[in-house]
């Protein structure tokens, strides 16, 4: 089974990121076999930059991401919201890919559940 999480909103400010990517963790410790797929657009991708620097005790997207992608979870940023807010250049998480709408279509169309954020 495949599951792609589709996110949109900014990784700090609300919580739908994080709630996202704790639900995508969980997915992947159940026994099942699931491929947890997560593409990120709009505010979303910045939740892929490197260095993130959160205070003791709260949560830190770029763990969270570094966790899926460390179980066989794929991260995608949409390149279009990637250029429109110059992050091109800025390095990001290892593992995480700059890909396009028609790879997001590709993915929505073969997984078995989509869950937006």
């Amino acid at each position: 089974m495949k599951i792609l999480f589709l996110i949109n909103d900014p990784p700090y400010g609300t919580e739908k990121v994080y709630n996202a990517l704790r639900l995508a963790m969980a997915v992947q410790k159940e026994p099942s076999e699931v491929e947890v797929l997560v593409f990120l657009m709009a505010d979303a991708v910045t939740s892929a930059l490197k260095a993130q620097n959160t205070p003791q005790g709260y949560y830190n997207i770029e763990r969270m991401l570094k966790g899926i992608l460390s179980k066989k979870g794929k991260v995608k940023l949409c390149g279009s919201c990637v250029d429109a807010r110059g992050l091109r250049e800025l390095s990001l998480i290892e593992g995480v890919e700059i890909s396009t709408m028609s790879e997001l279509a590709q993915w929505t169309v073969l997984s078995d559940k989509v869950l937006t954020f």
